[in-house]
């Protein structure tokens, strides 16, 4: 078992070296990619039962044990998003392949776009998995590094200005991010996050508070928490749809994550962060303001794409067990919808050629299975009932009103968000699929993917999106057993003891445990020494 927690971050390497290897053979390249990211799919999900019913899974590389040595874990929390995360990337893969066959004509592939794909999604397992602070570095310089060049694929020139914006943006926040492992390296001697979590409560309190603030700044530049969003919405929007439907699900959950995994395990509080609680509601309300002025189709959901990040910024503010249950709750729900209302998007824009949302119109009449593909997203993001949007908003909602004051105002604009939400989702609804259909605009640029005139079927393409809208509601129908393991993974990140045990051993002090109890259970907590 310990030997599957490596397979999620060397089946896409493996892949990536293999597809460079093949060349030009697309067909070869297609089918590396999938069947490697079908592959994680599997380990992933053995990895969830597996850790869902005995604990963190460490496996040790080099032959070294933690905290000298590097070390992967899968927990619940990581197997999980491992798990949602390599589903999407799947879908987004499938939708990739048929959009290059029946848009631009190819058969054959570029050398570069398989390799890149399974890189990025090397990088996104590793941000799950690692144990150590210096591991995470180096695992979103992998996500990084990959995405530069996806961003800039097919280049034009509001695509090199927004392409600019985002790597320029990306290196001061690496750079940052490597200060601070620097630096908490310097104060502690360690960089494991499990050994972190006992030695930073030994910091003077004025010292864990900046590197804890360090933190949240690297990490809220990656997540797009206002006001470190600006780069977003100028970077999402003009890269192709199946790369913004990728970083969009991906990559600033990937940064939450990692806020969640720090905040939680190494700088634990015992009350609501009035901080974190002030951030979350500017974000939640910046964010859906800015969708609704917006008339750009993409850059409409990559503000709402801000706006919900302060959702998940909300449950970990909370500080509790629910709340952050919320949190892992929302961010599987998250994922999969904003994943694949930027898929649609793209069918969307491919069949009218243009992302001004007042030059379409009459789309439900003349593509009624684009108008249903678009519909169910759309209301899963408003959180209409009984979609997984609502049950995930829901537990932020209990988990606020049952926390203080403070987290119950900022509940309120939990609210608010979502109804600017469903005025943002709305609109584009009665603009883009009422009223009479207009011509799609003339193909001036035979390269311009908004503008495409398809003499092969993109069945393809709409299967991928289909497929996307089938998990999230697959999610609202398996939303009790998800929320009992959410709630799970919500106790073991402020308990943190479960997580150190498995990667450090007994700890100093605690009682030993006669026989092995469920992790994450009652006398699970109570034998590795009564919770934080």
């Amino acid at each position: 078992m310990q030997a599957l927690v490596a397979l999620p971050v060397l089946l896409p390497m493996l892949g990536a070296a293999l597809s460079v290897l093949v060349g030009r053979q697309a067909a070869l390249q297609r089918a590396i990619g999938v069947v490697a990211l079908a592959a994680v799919v599997v380990v992933a999900a053995v990895l969830l039962v597996a850790a869902d019913r005995n604990g963190p899974i460490v496996a040790e590389l080099g032959g070294r044990a933690a905290p000298v040595g590097i070390v992967l874990v899968a927990d619940r929390l990581s197997a999980l998003l491992l798990l949602i995360s390599t589903v999407v990337t799947l879908a987004v893969l499938l939708y990739a392949i048929d959009q290059r066959i029946a848009d631009y004509g190819r058969e054959t592939a570029s050398t570069t776009f398989h390799p890149i794909f399974l890189l990025l999604s090397t990088g996104v397992s590793l941000a799950y998995l690692t144990g150590d602070l210096f591991t995470l570095f180096v695992a979103f310089e992998i996500m990084l590094a990959s995405s530069y060049v996806l961003i800039t694929r097919r280049t034009t020139a509001p695509r090199i200005r927004s392409g600019m914006t985002y790597v320029i943006v990306s290196l001061m926040s690496s750079l940052l991010f490597l200060t601070a492992v620097g630096l908490v390296y310097a104060a502690t001697g360690t960089v494991n996050l499990a050994d972190l979590a006992g030695r930073v409560g030994e910091l003077p309190p004025g010292l864990a508070t900046v590197l804890a603030l360090l933190l949240v700044v690297v990490f809220g530049i990656k997540a797009a928490i206002v006001p470190l969003h600006f780069w977003l919405p100028d970077s999402y929007p003009n890269a192709p749809a199946p790369v913004t439907a990728l970083f969009a699900g991906l990559l600033t959950k990937v940064g939450i994550y990692a806020l969640v995994r720090t905040q939680t395990l190494v700088f634990p509080q015992e009350n609501p962060s009035l901080l974190l609680l002030i951030v979350a509601a500017v974000t939640m309300v910046v964010g859906a303001l800015g969708a609704v002025a917006q008339d750009d189709l993409n850059r409409l959901l990559s503000f709402l794409l801000v706006s919900h990040i302060g959702f998940m910024l909300f449950g970990l503010a909370v500080y509790t067990p629910a709340g952050v249950a919320g949190t892992a709750l929302y961010v599987v729900h998250h994922i999969t919808v904003q994943a694949t209302l930027f898929l649609v998007s793209g069918l969307i824009t491919r069949r009218t050629g243009t992302v001004s949302i007042e030059q379409m119109g009459g789309l439900a009449r003349s593509s009624p299975g684009l108008a249903l593909l678009f519909a169910i997203p759309a209301i899963t993001l408003a959180g209409l009932p009984p979609t997984s949007g609502f049950v995930a908003k829901l537990a932020l909602l209990q988990a606020g009103a049952g926390a203080g004051l403070a987290t119950r105002i900022v509940a309120g604009i939990v609210v608010l968000a979502s109804l600017l939400t469903l005025y943002a989702v709305a609109r584009v609804w009665v603009r883009v699929f009422w009223g009479t259909p207009k011509e799609p605009l003339p193909d001036d640029d035979p390269d311009d993917e908004l503008v495409v005139g398809t003499a092969r079927s993109a069945r393809g393409m709409y299967w991928a999106a289909s497929s996307l809208v089938a998990v999230s509601v697959l999610i609202a129908l398996a939303a009790g057993p998800l929320s009992t393991i959410t709630a799970r993974a919500g106790e073991d990140l402020l308990g943190r003891d479960g997580y150190r045990v498995a990667v450090l051993g007994p700890l100093p002090g605690a009682p030993a445990v006669a026989a092995p109890v469920p992790y994450g259970s009652v006398a699970a907590t109570s034998a590795a020494g009564g919770g934080r």
